[in-house]
């Protein structure tokens, strides 16, 4: 396990955080991301399961699961979303997860990550997995229901969503507060930064929307739930779909 100083020089030193992670030493890293732990409804008992965490960026989820029991979790990214601003030096690939694993002092049996593509997951590399944690992602595929079909192929039990959606937010529609508050059903397509001011912004759904993509993936049983019911900034216009095969 990495002592404290070295650990605070580490951390200092990296150019940009993403999550909020609270490490030994009462040391927390200096991101923002998520903004409320408790709206992702994980379950707080993990004990036994296999859990793939999809664009895992510093590994908050990935570490959180393992705290909550998670026998393995496979983390996977593929670097693409630089929040439409950061430059390539601020985004330093496995470096930051690499740190706080070294932190938490996981085991490469508990804990393994993979530089990958989430159409490119397969049984025969990754396995499958009890639950999938899918956050801050689909929205970002050129692919969305593609992706969907590839991580329920490899999903037993389980998948968590987050995305943004267009219930209370279109720039279309003239910005906050002119979404699409009732049950359509309706994707918006992004060909530049429409959507905050970021070329990697391809989708937004209605919760509605997103609640049929998962179910259409295959997962018979399906929930969903906003993050703010009446959300004042961008950040907070978010929803969440759970999907259960069980």
């Amino acid at each position: 396990m990495i002592n404290k100083e070295d650990l605070e020089k580490k951390v200092k030193e990296s150019p940009y955080w993403y999550h909020k992670i609270e490490l030994p030493h009462g040391i927390t890293t200096p991101g923002w991301a998520p903004l409320r732990q408790e709206a992702y409804r994980i379950p707080e008992d993990l004990k036994g399961k296999r859990v793939l965490d999809i664009g895992a960026w510093d590994g908050y989820w990935t570490f959180e699961a393992l705290k909550r029991g998670a026998k393995e979790v496979v983390a996977i990214d593929d670097f693409s979303d630089y929040l439409g601003s950061l430059t390539e030096g601020q985004r330093h690939a496995w470096e930051t997860f690499d740190l706080c694993k070294s932190a938490f002092d996981y085991s490469d049996e508990q804990c393994k990550r993979f530089d990958m593509s989430v159409y490119d997951i397969n049984a025969n590399q990754l396995g499958e997995f009890d639950i999938v944690f899918f956050f801050g992602t689909i929205y970002h595929l050129r692919y969305p229901l593609l992706a969907l079909d590839k991580i329920s192929a490899i999903c037993s039990q389980e998948i968590y969503v987050e995305s943004a959606i267009l219930d209370d937010f279109s720039p279309y529609q003239g910005g906050l507060g002119k979404g699409y508050p009732g049950k359509q059903m309706l994707m918006e397509f992004y060909p530049g930064d429409q959507y905050g001011m970021n070329e990697t912004n391809w989708w937004s759904p209605t919760l509605n929307c997103l609640l049929a993509l998962v179910y259409t993936a295959g997962f018979s049983s399906v929930e969903g739930w906003k993050l703010a019911e009446k959300p004042d900034t961008l950040s907070l216009c978010r929803g969440f779909a759970k999907g259960s095969k069980v």
